[in-house]
């Protein structure tokens, strides 16, 4: 049973770990992975960052995911943080989504199969999986928050002092660009999902400007894979219960 990584910013490679480049071709253009016989490792943004988040070709990553038979993903999402209980660098295991993205191609179902295409999103992110990540991120030493609601916007710019005021009283937590359509997707696909995010920045008007720290960040990214390389090794795809297509 093959399962995959998502990296995210500054998430572009794994070491330690022997995996053969791939180029897998689907419906929605040509994705570039890694992988070895147990995992599947695919960076959204491309391994030099070219590819902005309102750019990426999510339902060609998940399209080709799905083609390798993967069932469960593991995502990293480097955000900034809205609340101040949510301290930097601090990763947040994220249990809720609001979707303030636009514009981009978010559903398999461009044609629906008599009715059938709904996607119910009750649980959007696994708790097996949660609750197995949550074990090894604290068996490793990190500090780490469960649960935390992510807004999703479109990128590239930052979020105005305004836009954060309104996700924090919608009940946001974390502000990113690139979970959704991601999730959904995956969702659709009958995959179950597990997001890791880690937040590098206060969001604007928390702060005089955006900052964006950089002290520890490759340690912590480095311990975040290894927890999601251990979560995955632990749990089977048996263990998941997949979103239901109504």
């Amino acid at each position: 049973m093959v399962a995959a990584i998502i990296g995210g910013t500054g998430v572009y490679a794994i070491e330690g770990l022997d995996l053969t480049r791939q180029t897998i071709d689907t419906p929605y253009g040509a994705i570039s992975i890694e992988r070895n016989d147990d995992l599947v490792f695919l960076n959204r943004h491309g391994p030099d960052h070219s590819t902005p988040p309102h750019k990426v070709n999510y339902r060609a990553n998940i399209k080709a995911l799905e083609q390798l038979g993967v069932k469960r993903i593991c995502a990293t999402f480097a955000v900034g943080s809205i609340n101040t209980e949510f301290a930097l660098k601090t990763p947040v295991i994220l249990d809720d989504f609001i979707d303030y993205s636009s514009g981009r191609e978010h559903t398999f179902f461009d044609v629906l199969d008599n009715g059938v295409g709904d996607v119910d999103v009750s649980m959007p992110f696994c708790p097996v999986l949660g609750d197995a990540l949550e074990k090894e991120v604290q068996a490793i030493g990190l500090p780490v928050q469960r649960g935390g609601v992510y807004a999703s916007t479109n990128g590239p710019r930052f979020e105005t002092p305004a836009e954060i005021r309104a996700y924090r009283m919608m009940g946001a937590d974390v502000v990113g660009m690139t979970l959704c359509p991601e999730l959904p997707l995956a969702l659709e696909a009958g995959m179950s999902y597990a997001g890791l995010a880690f937040s590098i920045n206060w969001g604007a008007g928390m702060t005089p400007t955006i900052e964006l720290v950089s002290d520890d960040i490759d340690q912590i990214k480095t311990d975040m894979l290894r927890a999601m390389i251990n979560t995955l090794a632990k749990t089977r795809d048996q263990d998941c219960t997949p979103a239901r297509i109504l």
